[in-house]
């Protein structure tokens, strides 16, 4: 109706990437309330599976009736092994070792609650490919830091996109958030897009 306020948008993840990545197609969340769920993969749960079953979870966990709730989750993977988030030196590097110079995969999921409750979903699959590592330059990705708390242990907007040979894809879904796809939701629940 005419005159009514928009409905809220809640944003169930901490992630400044997944911010920025909003403010780029002009959504600025009303509130943001990250989800605390276990992360942990299911026996023998596959990638994609595994990156919708979160994103899913996330939305669920902070969903609130009368408002729209945003979640996504972000998955690296090589074939069917799900790479962790590097928190530490050894991961990022043990990471970056397997994917140097192979192609993998990134399934990055939406989920996006409307204000009555009803969940949709949205799954974005990149083909990402590294070119060949020297020891020399993951010693020096390493140092920037740049790598901590992200899946695969690298961040392809900062330094490592100058590792990425080839990308079929979404870039955004890379980076945690496939704009696309969050729009595409967004505007199937009524949000007010320019």
């Amino acid at each position: 109706m005419p005159g009514d306020a928009p409905v809220p948008l809640i944003l169930a993840s901490a992630s400044p990437r997944r911010l920025d990545l909003l403010a780029r197609i002009g959504v600025a969340p009303d509130r943001i309330c990250p989800a605390d769920i276990d992360e942990t993969p299911l026996k023998g749960e596959l990638p994609a599976r595994h990156a919708e079953r979160l994103a899913a979870e996330k939305a669920a966990a902070v969903a609130e009736a009368g408002a729209l709730t945003l979640a996504a989750d972000t998955v690296v993977a090589a074939g069917r092994r799900i790479l962790p988030k590097a928190e530490d030196e050894a991961v990022a590097r043990r990471c970056l070792e397997l994917l140097s110079g192979r192609r993998h995969r990134v399934h990055s999921a939406v989920t996006l609650i409307d204000a009555e409750g009803h969940a949709r979903h949205r799954l974005s699959t990149t083909i990402v490919t590294f070119k060949r590592l020297t020891r020399e330059e993951i010693d020096a990705y390493l140092a920037t830091g740049e790598w901590h708390g992200k899946a695969g242990g690298y961040a392809i907007q900062g330094r490592a996109e100058a590792f990425v040979r080839f990308l079929s894809g979404s870039h955004s879904g890379v980076v945690g958030l496939p704009l696309f796809e969050t729009r595409a939701l967004l505007v199937a629940a009524g949000y007010p897009l320019g």
